[in-house]
């Protein structure tokens, strides 16, 4: 029995009252204050004011607050090499489709990361992973992407699977048709990719897209993500990230578990969402790191009851582990409430990804995946930028050392 005692918070994280949390809903974060919890075979026993009796392991956690592991619902991993050499051309002015037509961006990376070995990914891979768990993510949407090639975006998928059941943290593998290869027939290529799907089926709970100007267009997403589905596999979708072409809309036509990115769908496409349970899964992250004004509108979303997430998008060009610090820039950029911006990297954060029946929130019977942050009050996580402010990581019911 392990009991974390004196707790100055406890952020609980209630469900939303359909699902997902939407609109006032996200300002709930159902603190309990000056209390303990009670962990027995890695679930959460009792959550109370009451004095712990008997034997126990103790964790003290005056002054301090506790809350559910940080859920990363979209990250690139796994792939090789850096991109560090694009930042002097962006300060140039340089925008991200002419550095990606020069052969820099995604090219870049799928050079790199076709040239090394699964050994190699997996190492690079390896520290990403220990960052993440470092600054509490528990669990993580993992992507393939980077291969292009059939057999390469199998290999990534098994090194997704291996590096989780290295670490203490659950990746969720999904299979993402990235982008369209050199000197090749673009349906050809979907093709070829869907007469592997029996085995990527196997090895993928998701299907995603780039769906964008400098990827797929619509109607090969939908090829694609409606022929994914036949095997099982759930839908996601990068959309609206650098134009709209009619990407978002498409998921009001099949059902998409998110819509990520989000950067230029319209107000229109927006209101259509409200009533369904697809996740927009913002990603600050990446407008920041390419020196963007315009960010997703959260707000909006926010106010018309559509259920919005955050995600690092952990990728060579957006090249951080860290979700404290988009918790950061979801609230100084997107103006987000900081409460609403702790339910989008918990609660909806795992719904994204099914997974909000063991992350995102703290209750009896739950699996007890949960943080200790040495701060006194969880405002602190938009107030105190820069540094982990994670002390202690439990998962399963174990404390973890990384």
């Amino acid at each position: 029995m392990i009991v974390i005692e004196n707790a100055n918070q406890i952020l609980t994280i209630p469900p939303g009252s359909t699902g997902p949390k939407r609109g006032w809903e996200m300002q709930d974060l159902g603190i309990i204050e000056k209390a303990n919890i009670w962990i027995d075979n890695g679930k959460v026993v009792k959550i109370s004011r009451e004095k712990p009796e008997g034997e126990y392991e103790g964790i003290d956690a005056q002054g301090k607050i506790v809350l559910p592991g940080f859920v990363d619902p979209h990250t690139h991993p796994v792939f090789a090499g850096y991109r560090d050499f694009e930042f002097s051309l962006k300060l140039k002015g340089m925008s991200y489709e002419e550095i990606t037509k020069m052969g820099g961006g995604i090219n870049y990376t799928i050079k790199m990361t076709n040239e090394s070995s699964y050994d190699e990914i997996f190492e690079q891979s390896s520290k990403r992973i220990r960052k993440m768990i470092e600054h509490g993510t528990l669990a993580a949407e993992a992507k393939s992407g980077y291969g292009v090639n059939v057999e390469r975006e199998i290999m990534l998928l098994d090194i997704i699977r291996d590096l989780g059941e290295k670490y203490p943290i659950d990746l969720i593998p999904t299979f993402l048709l990235h982008f369209p290869p050199k000197n090749m027939d673009r349906e050809k290529y979907i093709d070829e990719i869907l007469k592997r799907m029996d085995v990527i089926s196997k090895k993928a709970k998701f299907a995603d897209v780039f769906c964008d100007s400098i990827a797929f267009n619509v109607i090969e997403t939908k090829n694609f993500l409606t022929n994914a589905q036949k095997y099982g596999l759930k839908l996601r979708m990068h959309a609206d990230e650098i134009e709209y072409i009619g990407c978002s809309s498409l998921g009001l036509k099949i059902h998409l578990k998110s819509v990520d990115h989000a950067l230029k769908t319209p107000k229109t496409i927006l209101r259509a969402y409200s009533k369904k349970d697809t996740v927009f899964v913002l990603l600050p992250g990446t407008p920041f790191m390419l020196f963007q004004k315009k960010y997703a509108n959260a707000r909006y979303m926010i106010e018309n009851n559509i259920p919005v997430a955050l995600g690092t998008d952990l990728n060579p060009n957006c090249y951080t582990e860290n979700i404290q610090e988009i918790i950061t820039l979801a609230v100084t950029q997107m103006k987000m409430s900081i409460e609403e911006a702790i339910s989008a990297v918990t609660f909806n954060a795992a719904y994204s990804l099914d997974i909000h029946d063991k992350h995102g929130s703290i209750a009896p019977g739950r699996p007890a995946n949960i943080l200790i942050a040495d701060v006194p009050s969880y405002t602190h996580f938009a107030y105190h930028f820069g540094i982990n402010l994670i002390e202690k990581i439990i998962k399963d019911g174990k404390v973890v050392k990384i």
